[in-house]
């Protein structure tokens, strides 16, 4: 389908019919309906050919709810029934620009999945039996809200924990919980991004990078960015755009041949956790050659601090310091690197050369891979951004920029302040530098009894199946000390579902309100997911209550779903919870969503009040109608923006050069950033904006690492890493296994019930080196048996020259189950025995695979795949990196044949085993308090963020 070039967006006024905002006069738009249609679109029946029969629809914009990159969806509409008949790309996005990727397309799936969970459910017997009743919302509002209220009457706070996996929205969790007063919200980030998190933010603050692809010279990434990676469709489509038109040369290293590596003008396959050693040499390569930005780094680094810290014997001169950087980094030669790595020296070469060359234009990138499956994984990130400060290529044109920089945020009316409680469960003292919560911990936590949970909420997230050590999850969730409720807040069946006392169903992309905004290009843009049903009832004047009412069953939306709850956990007022869910235009009144975010709209987006107008619309009007708003384009350089007169209001420069507002101990810190700090005054005495670390400068040496107990990690470095080749017993066989890549059209839970994406993708083989499989004696096809350190799983292989030797690989988006026939979701799982010895060894064994079924849909009965995949997360321990709290995902494994007995799918993996990992990655934290008695750094990301005075140990 033609799709809007890069330079379309949503800023200027509908130029003309059928032109969308920010249009100009060419064709690429000529296959999407005209915008003035979209009320009143016809197509005709392609199976009635050859006789024309019309069908008329509304399209209406919403946003894909299958992954964070939040692309643009028309759903078509039909008049006749309000059945929604396909979803297409939105042209509108600036984002995703109306091209998706087949996760968008296949939410019609999802929308019509026979097996949906349609009616909030009870559990009837124990937990993971499988019986399950039908309930009312309000019986089970009530419950809940009851068991919230008790513990926050009885100050027992800290029990009371909503965990999320993929937001999908930006902004709310906050205000229920803010509001509630509980430090509750825990999320997957230990298990996706921790380590490159930390690497970024002890940069500048900013916990992510915004690569400015489709500009660059030089791409460099580590993984599989085109077909799995972080906002991978409108990050891949910037990369295709930039290497077509011949602009950039893209490097990447991984050790699998992926799509992405296929498209690359160089390609390494390092040993992994190497990547670091490599990124060091090139930096050291820059730096012997003068290959940098001298006045970029005299103006934007800590460069004083680092001499003062590393050389206090020197003067504070900056040719001092260039000089003592270039002999710090001495030692990572090409040979040094390329022994680590285990890849020709003379690739490292070319390397270095490529980003020589790229000037102010290397767009590079880094999220899960290397930086998520090794311990001293945050070392790769900070190594890679590294490269962008020697460079210079920080905010630039066709450079990397820091995410809050093409992120936008707004919040709704009346925000909570921050609450004065800590939750060792979440945010435990072993991990003071963690990012962020550390959630894979809390069955450990719990079985050393450090404390215990009243209410869990997992929200669209399936820990049980998601997370390292599952059976460690399911114990601690078939035990009611531990989890007295668990409310499982899910779109469909799921692993982790089967083990809650309600599972109640949520809305999927077009069925409910949201907002969001990602860091797809340098641009900032406010997507609206919508439910398009509802919105369609509008137009036509049909009356409803809420959007259950325009949903499938009594499918629910969870805005209203947290209205409703939080107005019953304070029916009265009396715990100050209520007024935070008061209408901003009906005071003393329940808040509806439409009044929730009409006023965002109103009062919160800049520009879109005066857009709107514009097109004698109203802002909800306008986000109505397009889904979707450009915020601000070109979005360059915003460390030198130049603070105005009301942020420097009440104001002082501190000896520093930071510029700060007064603050207590009940001050709030923002979400990234200290309190108080607004900019810095630079050496020409500029007041600008600069960064969010506490210099606000990009910090080359972070104090916040060295006060926090490590100071020899203060600044870029290579660890090395658990799968190290040094660390590995070679000759007894011993592999790494990489797990930590997904299949193309598999995300988590929420496509599992997908049956165009399952038929696309259902196979699910071990990845291996020709040279490995003969060293094993092993052939395509064949079942292998890999053994961790707490268990193993049997599996089949893949023999390929797509991966190095020494390594193996399979993806973790596949391998999904159910314990029981009924349970659901029977196109992706296969139905397992479960069997757990009184000592603690768990067994799963596949009683049958994915079949065809009887069903509402006929394609049930058209399955022709068989094997569900094996769910390898099941036998790894946890393994947390004890600075960034990621957990290291690659594992070192023995591979041999499978033996007498053993069948596809088998599982085994004792428990004790896996505490007493935990234990041992335990030991190699350093706690804190630091010296001043501060949990954690205060810059840091600390999602529903406490009060000043929460963060300091009382003593």
């Amino acid at each position: 389908m033609a799709t809007p070039d890069s330079s379309t967006s949503t800023e200027e006024t509908v130029a003309g019919p059928g032109r969308l905002p920010g249009e100009r006069s060419h064709e690429h738009l000529r296959n999407f309906p005209p915008v003035e249609s979209w009320d009143h679109h016809v197509e005709y029946d392609a199976r009635a050919h050859p006789k024309k029969v019309p069908h008329e629809y509304m399209l209406i914009p919403t946003t894909c709810f299958n992954c964070e990159s939040a692309c643009g969806l028309l759903a078509y509409v039909d008049k006749s029934d309000l059945s929604v008949k396909k979803l297409e790309g939105n042209p509108a996005h600036p984002g995703s620009r109306g091209r998706n990727c087949a996760k968008g397309p296949a939410t019609i799936n999802q929308l019509n999945d026979p097996e949906r969970i349609l009616h909030p459910l009870r559990r009837k017997g124990e937990r993971g039996s499988g019986e399950w009743e039908q309930c009312s919302w309000d019986d089970a509002l009530d419950d809940i809200a009851g068991r919230i209220r008790k513990a926050i009457i009885e100050d027992r706070r800290d029990e009371v924990i909503y965990h999320v996996g993929r937001p999908g929205e930006d902004g709310f969790a906050e205000r229920f919980l803010l509001a509630w007063g509980v430090d509750g919200h825990n999320s997957h980030t230990n298990i996706c991004s921790s380590g490159a998190r930390l690497g970024y933010t002890l940069w500048g603050g900013y916990d992510r990078p915004s690569p400015d692809h489709a500009n660059a010279k030089v791409i460099l990434l580590l993984s599989s960015h085109l077909e799995a990676g972080h906002y991978f469709n409108p990050h891949a489509q910037r990369i295709m755009e930039a290497k077509t038109n011949g602009n950039a040369k893209v490097i990447v290293l991984d050790p699998r041949m992926s799509n992405t590596a296929s498209h690359a003008d160089l390609w390494l396959a390092p040993w992994p956790g190497s990547e670091a050693a490599i990124l060091l040499a090139v930096a050291s390569h820059l730096l012997r050659t003068g290959a940098i930005d001298r006045d970029f780094l005299r103006r934007w680094t800590n460069w004083r601090t680092y001499l003062e810290r590393l050389h206090p014997q020197d003067p504070e001169d900056f040719d001092t310091f260039i000089e003592r950087l270039t002999d710090d980094y001495s030692g990572y030669t090409f040979e040094y690197a390329a022994k680590e790595a285990r890849v020709p020296e003379e690739k490292l070469v070319e390397l270095a050369e490529i980003v020589a060359e790229s000037g102010s234009a290397l767009s590079a990138h880094v999220w899960r891979a290397a930086a998520a499956g090794n311990l001293g994984g945050w070392q790769v990130a900070r190594s890679l951004f590294f490269l962008n400060v020697l460079t210079g290529s920080v905010g630039t044109v066709g450079g990397t920029s820091p995410n809050g920089w093409d992120k936008f945020i707004p919040h709704g009316p009346n925000m909570p302040q921050g609450h004065d409680v800590w939750n060792e469960l979440i945010w435990p003292a072993e991990y003071p530098l963690s990012t962020n919560e550390m959630s894979i911990l809390l069955p450990h936590l719990l079985h050393d009894g450090r404390g215990k949970v009243d209410t869990y909420f997992s929200r669209v997230y399936n820990p049980v199946w998601t997370n390292p050590d599952g059976f460690s999850w399911i114990d601690a969730l078939k035990d009611e000390s531990k989890f007295g409720l668990h409310v499982a807040l899910t779109p469909t069946w799921s692993e982790s579902a089967t083990f809650a006392d309600y599972v109640l169903p949520m809305g999927l992309a077009t069925e409910r309100h949201d907002t969001h905004s990602y860091e797809t290009h340098a641009a900032k843009w406010l997507g609206f997911r919508q439910p398009v049903r509802r919105v369609a009832m509008d137009k036509l004047g049909l009356e409803y209550t809420d959007t259950r009412d325009a949903n499938p069953g009594e499918v629910w939306e969870e805005n209203e779903f947290w209205f409703d709850l939080s107005w019953r956990i304070d029916p009265d007022g009396s715990l100050g919870i209520r007024s935070y869910f008061e209408s901003p235009y009906r005071p003393g009144e329940k808040v509806t969503v439409e009044e929730y975010y009409r006023w965002i709209f109103e009062n919160r987006v800049p520009g879109l009040p005066e857009k709107a107008a514009e097109q004698g619309l109203t802002p909800m009007e306008y986000m109505r109608k397009y889904g979707v708003v450009e915020v601000a384009k070109d979005t360059y350089r915003q460390d030198e923006r130049v603070l105005t007169e009301a942020e420097l209001e009440g104001t002082s420069v501190g000896d520093d050069g930071v510029v700060r507002k007064p603050v207590d101990d009940e001050s709030t810190p923002p979400l990234v950033g200290e309190a108080g700090a607004v900019g810095v005054q630079l050496d020409d005495k500029s007041l600008v904006a600069g960064w969010l670390t506490p210099s606000r400068k990009l910090e080359l040496y972070s104090d916040a690492v060295a006060d926090f107990g490590w100071p020899e990690q203060a600044t870029p470095g290579y660890i090395e890493s658990h799968v190290s080749h040094h660390q590995l017993d070679e000759d007894d066989g011993e592999l790494v296994l990489v797990p930590t890549f997904r299949l193309p059209t598999m995300i988590h839970t929420r496509s599992g019930n997908a049956k165009y994406l399952n038929e696309i993708s259902n196979t699910h083989p071990l990845w291996m080196n020709s040279v490995d499989a003969e060293r094993f004696e092993v052939h395509t096809g064949d079942l292998v048996r890999v053994s961790t350190r707490i268990g193993h799983f049997v599996v089949r292989v893949w023999v390929t020259e797509a991966i190095r030797p020494g390594v193996v690989a399979l993806s973790h988006h596949m391998g999904r189950w159910r314990l029981h026939e009924t349970d659901g979701s029977r196109w992706v799982t296969g139905l397992v025995d479960l069997d757990r010895s009184p000592e603690g060894v768990w067994r799963m064994r596949q009683k049958q695979g994915v079949r065809a079924f009887d069903s509402d849909d006929a394609d049930s009965a058209r399955i022709d795949w068989e094997e569900a995949g094996v769910h390898q997360n099941l036998t790894f321990p946890v393994q947390p990196d004890p600075m960034s709290g990621m957990h290291c995902w690659l594992q070192r494994v023995h591979v041999v044949p499978a033996l007498p007995g053993d069948a596809y799918g088998d599982i085994e993996v004792d428990v004790r085993k896996s505490q007493q990992v935990f234990h041992e990655w335990l030991e190699m934290t350093r706690p804190g308090p630091n010296a001043e008695g501060m949990r954690r750094p205060e810059f840091m990301m600390r999602p529903v963020s406490p009060r000043r005075k929460a963060f300091r140990v009382a003593r």
